[in-house]
């Protein structure tokens, strides 16, 4: 009976140990890095890559799948506060591993006005340092990054609240242009 209770202790250690090993935070993309490029098809179809964005602000956020609560809330929050984004000429991009197909309903369901990446093999969201591997399971974990102007990363949110992010990316954005971050940010040519 002690066998039995000492192997299943130590499965249970093993199994907790490969879950935080699988949960440790990466090496993170830190703000002023270049941020990485991507190229990656939207609900419609349509390829986006970084360089589309050059010259104006970017909000990407990863988010783990289409259609689940807090996604759901997020991208609605995000969906509410366009306006105010794009106020700030900063353009909105969602990101997950999810299928253009998934897309094309949450967006829909939703009237979500900006465009959800497909990032299938979650190769963008690695890149990020945004990408859970499970193994069988791939998800992006729930990052967003501020890109500046000029292609570098002006802020990076790992601890993100669905009902206020939105909110919060809005005041680091204004924060930001207001603190001479949009001068510096932006090519010599403007």
């Amino acid at each position: 009976m002690l066998k039995l209770i000492l192997g299943g202790l130590a499965a249970l250690l093993l199994v907790a140990s490969a879950v935080l090993w699988i949960l440790r935070p990466g090496a993170q993309r830190l703000e002023g890095s270049a941020a990485p490029d991507f190229a990656l098809p939207d609900q419609n179809g349509k390829t986006h890559r970084l360089s589309d964005y050059a010259g104006r602000w970017l909000v990407l956020y990863f988010y783990p799948r289409d259609d689940t609560p807090g996604c759901t809330q997020e991208a609605c929050r995000f969906r509410d506060d366009i306006g105010v984004l794009g106020d700030l000429n900063a353009a909105v991009v969602g990101v997950s591993v999810d299928a253009p197909r998934s897309h094309v309903d949450f967006a829909r369901k939703y009237q979500l006005p900006f465009p959800l990446l497909s990032d299938p093999d979650g190769k963008t969201a690695a890149a990020y340092d945004s990408l859970l591997n499970l193994g069988v399971i791939r998800l992006a974990r729930r990052h967003t990054f501020i890109i500046a102007p000029d292609g570098r990363i002006a802020a990076r949110f790992d601890k993100v609240d669905p009902a206020s992010h939105a909110q919060q990316v809005a005041h680091t954005l204004k924060t930001l242009q207001q603190s001479g971050a949009a001068h510096a940010a932006l090519p010599s040519s403007q």
